[in-house]
Order: C-alpha cells, then sequence, then structure tokens
C-alpha cells in the first residue's frame, strides 16, 4: 500500500513553497543589514540575527520533512511535525502578545523619540535618522517646529509640491520660512504601526500555511503507519497440493 500520491504531492508543493519564503526572506535580511552595518545601534541587527535562527531552524525541518516523505521514513516526518508545531505555537503566542501589549508598544515608540529631545543633545545618527523622515513624511521637528530651536534644518522645508499643509515660521536669522505643519511622532508611530500591522498579517498567512504543512505530515504518516500494519502475505507451495472437489453431481436427496 503506498501513499496516495496526490497528498505526497500537495504535501511537496506546500513545504516548496515554504522554503522558497524562507530564501527569500534571508536575501531580504542579509540586505538589510548590509544596509545597517554602519548603523550604532544594535536594536534593529538583534531582530535580523533571530530572522537568520527562525529560517535556518525551519529550512532544516523542511529537509527532515521532504526526507522522510520521499524514503517514507516515520521519524523524520515526526520530526518535522513536532517542530513545526512548536514554531506555530510560538508565532500563535507572538500574535497573542501583540494585541494585548500594543498600547505599550506605541508609548515605547513613542519614549524613543522623547528622549532625543532638546534636539540640540541628541547624537548625529538621531539628527540624521529624524532629518530624513522629516523630509519622507513631510512633517517638522518631533512634537512642534520648536524642537529645533530656531534652527531649521532644510528637510522641514516645503514647497509647492509639497502634499502636507505647510505654515511660516521664524528661522534663525528672524526671516520667515515655509515648513511642514504637522509634528512627525504621530505620523511616524501612524507609519510604523502600520508596518507592524502587515507584518503581524502575514505572520498569520505563516501560520495558516505551517498548519496546513502539519495537517498534510500528519496525513503522509497516517497513510505511512496502514502500510506498516498491513499484515505480510507469504507464499507457500502446500497452497497448490490441496485437495479440491468439483462440485458437479446433484445431491442424494433433498431436505424437506
Amino acid at each position: 500500500m503506498r501513499v496516495n500520491i496526490w497528498l505526497k504531492r500537495s504535501y511537496y508543493g506546500v513545504i516548496s513553497v515554504m522554503a522558497v519564503f524562507i530564501i527569500l526572506l534571508v536575501g531580504l535580511s542579509l540586505f538589510v543589514h548590509g544596509y545597517l552595518l554602519n548603523d550604532e545601534e544594535t536594536e534593529s541587527l538583534m531582530g535580523l540575527h533571530f530572522i537568520y535562527g527562525f529560517s535556518a531552524l525551519t529550512l532544516i525541518l523542511l529537509i527532515f520533512g521532504a526526507l522522510g516523505a520521499r524514503k517514507e521514513k516515520m521519524w523524520a516526518l515526526i520530526v518535522f511535525a513536532v517542530g513545526m508545531i512548536l514554531i506555530c505555537l510560538y508565532l500563535i503566542a507572538g500574535e497573542i502578545a501583540y494585541l494585548v501589549l500594543k498600547p505599550q508598544l506605541e508609548a515605547a515608540m513613542m519614549s524613543r523619540y522623547y528622549i532625543m529631545l532638546p534636539l540640540a543633545n541628541a547624537t548625529e545618527s538621531e539628527l540624521a535618522n529624524l532629518k530624513y523622515k522629516q523630509a519622507e513624511l513631510q512633517c517638522c521637528g518631533v512634537e512642534n517646529y520648536t524642537d529645533w530651536e530656531g534652527i531649521i534644518p532644510d528637510s522641514c522645508l516645503c514647497d509647492e509640491k509639497s502634499t502636507n499643509p505647510c505654515m511660516n515660521a521664524p528661522n534663525e536669522n528672524q526671516t520667515e520660512v515655509a515648513i511642514y505643519a504637522k509634528p512627525c511622532l504621530p505620523i511616524i508611530i501612524e507609519v510604523d504601526m502600520q508596518f507592524l500591522h502587515a507584518a503581524k498579517g502575514i505572520q498569520v498567512g505563516l501560520i495558516l500555511l505551517w498548519v496546513l504543512s502539519i495537517g498534510l505530515c500528519v496525513g503522509v504518516l497516517c497513510q505511512i503507519n496502514k502500510k506498516l500494519e498491513t499484515p505480510t502475505v507469504v507464499y507457500s507451495s502446500e497452497a497448490k497440493a490441496g485437495n479440491y472437489t468439483y462440485l458437479t453431481e446433484a445431491p442424494d436427496s433433498c431436505p424437506t
């Protein structure tokens, strides 16, 4: 009794999609890692290290799962199923923690920018990051343009092509300049939360894909287990030596 070919193909297809996703994730992480090498902060790099570990573990489990289905080895499929179940539980716990700790997460993001104030005491990397976001998001200052204490950078200046509202403000030489009217902190928090929502949505899709792979793996395991329990048919030469009679004669009497 062989494992159903369509079940195997479905299983191979799902784990192949998972492998492609993991490889793309590693490639993207390497690109971001190279971009952040000159960054003084290490928080993002720690997150990338977690992605590397997660990707490596998943790829190892996928190899076990593929070999287990190919060779019909129950132990390899069990390792795959148990590992994927643990990963799913971790991802689900992360989703629950995100929903519970969402207000605290927003507060932590805000405090990261509050500690930059006053901007005269901020580091060069913090100022460069804020100036980049001012030009990108069309905003000025953390809470207000006055955070710059009269020395308004060029990233705050708006022109006719600006999509966000502008306002006039005094610069260091007491001349009026047109700057972005909105502060940056609310916009940054909104953008970061949208990014997190998208990331968590992708994570939900991963959980569903992981669960599907576990279900197909269990199906393959069940069919292999049935195959192992099938009794072996033993050929015996004595089967040909049996005495057989043909029922060609009519019975002597019929029951009344």
